[in-house]
């Protein structure tokens, strides 16, 4: 979805996306045509105008019929390609892709920001430790962003994710308190993501969003937000000491 008002938690997310699994393995019975049928779910849920998707009351329903009807209709023919990747010839020509121009200018801006506002490794943590404890409080949550905030939502088309970056610190605390905020079986830490101290969110002990935070100065600039399973698999790899998914 599009808007910050039409995000979901993550719970809403995972169990969605488990619910249409079953539906699909129900059919089929394998796992891997299910995953690609859950893909091309998602893709026609995409590919809606945004208001054919704001008429749908009740998008898990929708797309549990729509994994149905998929499943009838070819149970055994699914050549997919990644609906948000860029063709290679576009790329070597120059053509850049609109949504992959738009996060190129944020990740500059953000870039700028952090060089006229650096801020001292201290200060990244003490502001992204102070994110888990502000998810159900928004105007502490909204205190540390500023004001031009930007968060990018990265689901990959294999969850019901936010699709278009998210401007503003009232509207990036609203779109990250939908997605974090307190709900059973939804824990969030922090941990070590690319070198920093960034936030991992799991849900029924798998990880399921995985957030990075670029600050300058004392605010929050940027919020790179991971959905995406595919890319989060190294995350939920069991660990030889429990058996359990890993990066505790």
């Amino acid at each position: 979805m599009d808007k910050a008002s039409d995000s979901a938690s993550i719970a809403e997310l995972l169990d969605e996306r488990r619910h249409l699994l079953k539906v699909a393995c129900s059919i089929l019975g394998t796992g891997a045509e299910a995953e690609s049928v859950i893909a091309e779910t998602y893709r026609q849920w995409y590919e809606l105008p945004d208001p054919a998707r704001a008429r749908i009351a009740t998008p898990r329903s929708w797309l549990a019929q729509l994994v149905g009807s998929i499943c009838s209709a070819d149970a055994s023919a699914f050549v997919l390609d990644d609906p948000f990747r860029t063709a290679p010839v576009a790329v070597a020509e120059g053509q850049a892709d609109p949504d992959c121009t738009e996060l190129a200018g944020h990740a500059r801006r953000s870039l700028r920001a952090r060089r006229s506002r650096p801020a001292t490794p201290q200060q990244h943590d003490a502001v992204v430790r102070t994110v888990p404890c502000a998810t159900g409080d928004a105007p502490l949550l909204a205190s540390l962003l500023a004001p031009d905030v930007t968060a990018v939502f990265d689901g990959g088309g294999k969850v019901r994710a936010l699709t278009e970056p998210v401007h503003g610190h009232l509207e990036v605390a609203h779109s990250l308190l939908t997605l974090l905020g307190p709900r059973p079986g939804t824990t969030l830490h922090t941990h070590s993501v690319n070198g920093s101290t960034g936030i991992v969110a799991r849900y029924d002990h798998r990880v399921a969003a995985v957030i990075i935070l670029d600050i300058a100065g004392p605010h929050v600039v940027q919020a790179w937000v991971t959905l995406n399973p595919d890319k989060l698999r190294s995350w939920n790899r069991p660990t030889a000491e429990t058996g359990k998914p890993g990066r505790s």
